[in-house]
C-alpha cells in the first residue's frame, strides 16, 4: 500500500469516499492501533487520519511519521495543548492579534496573520499566544483544501519589545520550533508581501484590497468562539 500510494498521481484529488483513500486510511489506522502504549489524542476516525495522508500526499510512511509526531507534540506540550477552549485567549483574539484571511492564495494555501504588537506580554504568556496557532490550525486542518494545500503565515513583527522575548525561554522556544517554521520579511514589508500574494487577497494595512485586518481578526475570533464545543472535544486531560 505504500509503496503504491507513494507513486500514485492524482490520488490527493480523489474523495475521501473512493475506494483507495478509505485503503490508505486503514492501513494508518492499522499502524497507529498496532503501536504499543500509545495514548491518541484523538479518537483514529477517518476524518482525523485522512489530514495527514493528504498533507503527504497519500506517502504511508510519511503519514506515519506525521502523526506520530502530531501525538508526541501535543501529548509533551500539554501548557499549550491540555485545554483548547478559547475563552483562555479571548482577550487575545479581541485585541486583534490573530486573522486569517478570507481567500486562499494562488496555490490554494490558507493565510494567517499574526501582530505581534497586539500581545500585551504583562496578560498572555507565549503559552497562550501559541495556543491560538494551535486553536487555529486543529480548525482548519478539517478543511480538505488546508490538508491539500496547507497553510502560509504572516508574522506583523510591528511592536515587538523586550518583554515579548522575555516570554521566549529556551524551553518554549523549543517546543515551538518543533512545529512552526517561520520566514522573516524585510522592512518593506509592504512590497514584500505582494511579491508573495495577490493584493486581492491581503487587507487594506498590508497593501491590498481586502477589508481591515480588524474586520478579519473579528471574523476569527467569531469562528472559532462558535468552535467551543469542536475545541473542548480535541483537548487533553491530563
Amino acid at each position: 500500500m505504500s509503496q503504491a500510494l507513494a507513486g500514485a498521481g492524482h490520488v490527493n484529488d480523489l474523495p475521501d469516499h473512493s475506494p483507495w483513500v478509505r485503503g490508505a486510511v486503514s492501513e494508518l489506522r492499522r499502524r497507529a492501533e498496532a503501536e504499543p502504549g500509545q495514548r491518541w489524542p484523538q479518537p483514529l476516525s477517518d476524518a482525523f487520519l485522512v489530514r495527514f495522508l493528504r498533507a503527504r500526499d497519500f506517502h504511508m510512511d510519511l503519514a506515519w511519521r506525521l502523526l506520530k509526531n502530531y501525538q508526541k507534540w501535543r501529548i509533551e506540550c500539554p501548557e499549550i495543548s491540555a485545554d483548547l477552549q478559547p475563552s483562555s485567549i479571548l482577550g487575545l483574539l479581541q485585541a486583534g492579534y490573530h486573522g486569517v484571511l478570507r481567500s486562499r492564495d494562488p496555490h490554494g494555501s490558507k493565510v494567517l496573520i499574526y501582530r505581534i504588537g497586539q500581545w500585551d506580554p504583562s496578560l498572555f504568556t507565549a503559552y497562550d499566544v501559541f495556543r491560538v496557532s494551535l486553536i487555529t490550525s486543529e480548525l482548519i486542518v478539517r478543511e480538505i483544501e488546508t490538508q491539500r494545500n496547507g497553510v502560509k503565515a504572516i508574522f506583523d513583527l510591528q511592536g515587538w519589545r523586550f518583554a515579548h522575548a522575555f516570554q521566549i525561554s529556551p524551553a518554549v522556544a523549543k517546543k515551538i520550533a518543533a512545529v512552526l517554521t517561520v520566514y522573516m520579511h524585510g522592512n518593506n514589508y509592504l512590497q514584500s508581501l505582494t511579491e508573495h500574494f495577490p493584493i486581492s487577497i491581503l487587507p487594506q494595512e498590508y497593501g491590498g484590497e481586502e477589508v481591515s485586518i480588524e474586520e478579519l481578526a473579528k471574523e476569527w475570533t467569531d469562528f472559532i468562539m462558535a468552535s467551543s464545543d469542536y475545541l473542548q472535544s480535541i483537548s487533553l486531560v491530563a
